[in-house]
């Protein structure tokens, strides 16, 4: 269901477990009153999901516990479902099967949290407060082993196929289009007219289409962005039949820069892949970069780096004056406390846009002894996939941006702030969600004027390298886009000027020196030729500038001579 604005309503469909019996039975048993043993799921853009066995995806109203006593709205979300996935995706490490607690970690800890993505809010308060009303009972406590052996099984039972479609474990979005008339796909190819396009003509009364679908959409997902992979039922668009004369299912044509190039039919996977691979080809001519050797370079983990340390509370707490006794302060130290002493399973998320709308005033109030502590409580938070899957996509990045604005707009910002700040920076790195907001025009130059001003700054070696460590995060992404999606992400040109003149600047640190020859290596691989950033790169000699430092002895000898190949090739 979604808005005239096109934004989506994300609701909350509430069960009781118990099917009545904690209404009637609670305050016998336990002193209190309680009107249901709650379970949870999130449901936007025509999908409910869940957390028992894993995270699921399920049609609403589908899943093996019927229909909902109540149906809560939480709001609205503008997020596409690859966004919403992508999020879903990365709880996958904290929401196990293995992971499931009744009281400590259930169903409604994860509505809670996806809810205060999509829509910047939790979940009513007496769901997720229900656990521990129970439990600071005196029988609660007693009956807390029988309970979860009751109840679990409801929860966490592996999802049946009469659950829907979706009611296995969560998928990632396919990268097949779906057309569902000949307007449709006219639009489709119409967007592969500057690079090629597969169509797998198939019908419902087609048994060797469904073998061979899954085969396709597989395929498709292998090639990432660099080919448009179309689905069209030739079954209900009889136009399409006719415009490109199918008969036959499955038929697959094959389109490059807008002109037909081949077609066959069977659902044969070998003959599938190969005309692919072959379309590819024609479409992609192989880069000379492909023929030099990069044996280091590959061979260095691509992770992004991330800093994860946590100082001494306490001490923070205390710099921070009166500030450390904002309740929003208090709740985020507790979550830090929480998690790193019992890991993210068991700590909650907080109301996180209470913390954003309070980092904003503080960066715009509170004099700046006062923001490092701050950015630093930050830093540790943002190390958590799911705070920085949250700001990924605040409304407008607001509060990245304005930490960012006011380490880059203020000339006398200490150095403490300056390097927590990098380093909260590289951090937003943990969730796959927000490396493309970094290089979008609202953040791209604020970025690139931190990694520049820490880069040139020679008395604190430490601010070299966490902005040499950014720079390597962000060339991963780059690469990624490229290699995965054929995208090319990197628009400011300044990020490429600012790594090579800090190369021929730095002396002192070896490991300035790598992170920024691995960063010239991602951003330059395979990048288009006569392109601005391989030319830029030639102008301002960079493949000199690291075969220098090879010669030298600064960073890995081997990997400055191997960029500085690649640079010639």
């Amino acid at each position: 269901m979604s808005t005239d604005s096109g934004e989506r309503l994300v609701q909350l469909y509430v069960y009781d477990l118990s099917q009545g019996m904690a209404r009637e039975m609670s305050l016998g048993l336990l002193g209190v009153q309680i009107d249901a043993v709650y379970h949870t799921s999130i449901v936007v853009g025509g999908k409910e999901y869940h957390y028992g066995h894993g995270i699921h995806c399920s049609q609403p109203g589908k899943t093996r516990h019927g229909n909902p006593m109540e149906i809560v709205p939480l709001g609205v979300t503008a997020l596409p479902d690859d966004v919403i996935l992508g999020y879903l995706d990365s709880l996958k490490s904290i929401y196990s099967s293995e992971a499931y607690d009744l009281f400590v970690h259930n169903c409604n800890n994860f509505t809670n949290d996806v809810a205060q993505f999509l829509c910047g809010r939790g979940i009513p308060t007496h769901i997720t407060a229900l656990p521990q009303t129970v439990l600071n009972t005196p029988f609660g406590q007693m009956l807390r082993p029988m309970l979860d052996r009751a109840i679990r099984p409801l929860t966490t039972a592996p999802n049946m196929p009469t659950d829907g479609v979706p009611g296995a474990a969560l998928q990632g979005p396919s990268n097949v289009i779906v057309a569902k008339s000949l307007h449709d796909l006219e639009a489709a190819l119409k967007s592969a007219e500057s690079s090629c396009a597969v169509i797998f003509f198939t019908s419902a009364t087609c048994p060797p289409c469904r073998t061979i679908y899954p085969r396709f959409e597989q395929i498709g997902s292998e090639a990432g962005g660099k080919a448009k992979f179309i689905k069209v039922d030739i079954g209900t668009s009889y136009s399409v039949g006719q415009k490109f004369q199918v008969s036959a299912t499955p038929t697959f044509m094959t389109f490059l820069k807008g002109e037909k190039i081949d077609q066959w039919s069977g659902a044969h996977y070998g003959d599938l892949r190969s005309r692919v691979e072959t379309l590819l080809r024609m479409a992609y001519p192989p880069h000379p970069h492909t023929n030099v050797n990069l044996r280091v370079t590959l061979g260095t983990s691509m992770n992004p780096v991330i800093f994860t340390k946590v100082p001494p509370l306490d001490k923070v707490i205390e710099k921070l004056g009166p500030t450390g006794k904002n309740p929003v302060v208090v709740s985020i130290r507790d979550f830090i406390t929480l998690r790193d002493s019992q890991g993210a399973i068991e700590a909650p998320l907080q109301q996180l846009s209470d913390w954003a709308t309070f980092l904003r005033e503080s960066f715009t109030g509170l004099p700046t002894a006062t923001l490092f502590p701050l950015a630093d409580l930050f830093r540790v938070v943002l190390s958590d996939h799911r705070v920085s899957g949250w700001f990924a996509e605040e409304k407008g990045n607001t509060t990245i941006k304005a930490m960012l604005s006011y380490v880059t707009n203020h000339t006398s910002v200490p150095y403490p702030l300056r390097l927590v700040t990098l380093q909260a920076t590289c951090n937003l790195f943990t969730s796959p969600l927000f490396p493309a907001h970094l290089t979008s025009p609202s953040l791209s130059h604020l970025v690139t004027s931190l990694i520049t001003t820490s880069l040139l700054d020679k008395s604190h070696i430490n601010a070299r390298v966490a902005a040499a460590s950014l720079a390597f995060n962000l060339a991963t992404h780059v690469q990624k886009q490229r290699a995965v999606y054929n995208e090319e992400v990197l628009q400011d040109v300044e990020f490429i000027a600012a790594i090579v003149e800090a190369l021929k600047e730095e002396r002192d640190s070896k490991e300035v020196v790598k992170g920024l020859a691995l960063a010239v290596s991602l951003v330059s691989y395979c990048a288009p030729l006569g392109g601005e950033i391989l030319e830029l790169l030639k102008v301002l000699e960079a493949g000199g500038v690291l075969s220098e430092k090879a010669k030298a002895g600064m960073g890995e000898k081997a990997l400055c001579q191997e960029v500085a190949k690649l640079l010639e090739a």
